[in-house]
């Protein structure tokens, strides 16, 4: 292992959802010649762990008291054990992981800011500039979280890198509807399913999504035997079932939980969509359009930069759930539009949020470069 530059991970779980993914791909892609990755966790191991100890070794740290985001020693004590030459913190752990690392004497401290909270608090702002002056590094996903960082937490434009996500091409490619998904939950062939896959939590924007499809004409519901179907799970589950209810859309409504089958149910869906009220740069959608399924998607963060000009019309403002409604109706009813649309989409992800130039790119970061 001599010469290696070791990577030290450190990340609340490894549980689904896009950061966790993208965590799991660099880990996987890290050219092994010149880095040797760790992920640690603060809370718990989670889905993705047994995926990524096949390529790196996971650990969990101790269960420390409130107190240690003071003075984190119990944590510095283990990261100085892994005798690391980077630390590489993600969303969540910022301020204390940062904090253990330079007390750990760690060389080099880096940040991969995934996306801000709405509404994004005062104190939570302090905190991240307070980590971010003791980051050599701060990774933004997009432009305009890149913006957010300069501007909201004084983050020195010299520190900040903006280095956006890649998804695997030929793992989200266009496939064919099986059927599988349709037949589990009892929709027709023939039914229109409007799709999402992600965190069922308040920043993304899901009950807008509910009152959009509940906006929906009951005729043009019924004509088309349209579904909602959304994967992925959060604290916001239990609200959007009682919403479904109360908008009576219950039973055109499917929450699945975290699924391990993301390309059958891209497969499944006539458009993928997402109410996000913030967004970094969305994996789930990215994945969508790697798979060439038509996007219809809120224009908040990176999500018109990753659509590009051509698939602009694709926008909708967040918050607006008749606008929503009205761009799922203009995409459905136009096949000829909403193919081209897939195919668009999936060229865009080739050509610009390639996964290994991401890995590429965190390489460099690594190195000093």
């Amino acid at each position: 292992m001599t010469g290696l530059t070791r990577v030290v991970h450190i990340i609340q779980n490894l549980n689904y959802g896009g950061m966790e993914r993208l965590l799991a791909d660099i880990v996987g892609r890290l050219d092994r010649s010149r880095f040797e990755p760790r992920v640690l966790c603060l809370q718990y191991a989670g889905r993705f762990a047994s995926e990524i100890e096949g390529v790196a070794p996971v650990g969990v740290a101790p269960r420390y008291s409130r107190l240690s985001m003071l003075r984190p020693t119990g944590l510095a004590a283990v990261i100085r054990s892994y005798a690391p030459h980077v630390v590489h913190t993600h969303s969540g752990v910022w301020y204390k992981a940062s904090l253990a690392a330079r007390m750990a004497g760690v060389p080099r401290v880096v940040h991969t800011e995934h996306g801000r909270a709405r509404p994004d608090t005062l104190p939570h702002r302090l905190l991240d500039g307070t980590a971010a002056r003791r980051t050599h590094v701060v990774v933004a996903v997009s432009e305009a979280l890149a913006g957010e960082l300069r501007d909201r937490l004084l983050v020195p434009a010299e520190r900040v890198v903006v280095i956006h996500n890649g998804v695997d091409t030929q793992r989200f490619r266009p496939r064919a509807d099986a059927g599988r998904i349709r037949a589990e939950i009892g929709l027709t062939a023939g039914s229109t399913v409007i799709g999402s896959i992600g965190r069922l939590e308040p920043v993304k924007g899901y009950d807008v999504v509910l009152r959009a499809f509940g906006a929906l004409p009951l005729a043009w519901r019924q004509g088309r035997d349209a579904a909602l179907v959304i994967a992925g799970d959060g604290s916001e589950r239990g609200r959007l079932q009682a919403l479904a209810q109360e908008l009576r859309i219950d039973d055109r409504v499917f929450l699945l939980g975290w699924r391990d089958d993301a390309e059958d149910l891209l497969a499944t869906f006539a458009l993928f969509t997402m109410g996000s009220r913030s967004e970094g740069t969305s994996v789930s959608l990215l994945e969508a359009m790697s798979s060439g399924v038509c996007p219809v998607v809120t224009s908040v963060g990176g999500n018109a930069h990753v659509l590009g000009p051509p698939l602009g019309h694709r926008l909708v403002p967040p918050e607006d759930h008749a606008a929503l409604a009205r761009a799922w109706q203009m995409a459905v009813q136009d096949d000829a539009s909403r193919s081209r649309d897939g195919q668009l989409s999936r060229r865009r992800v080739i050509d610009a949020f390639s996964i290994d130039a991401m890995v590429r790119a965190y390489e460099r970061v690594y190195a000093g470069a």
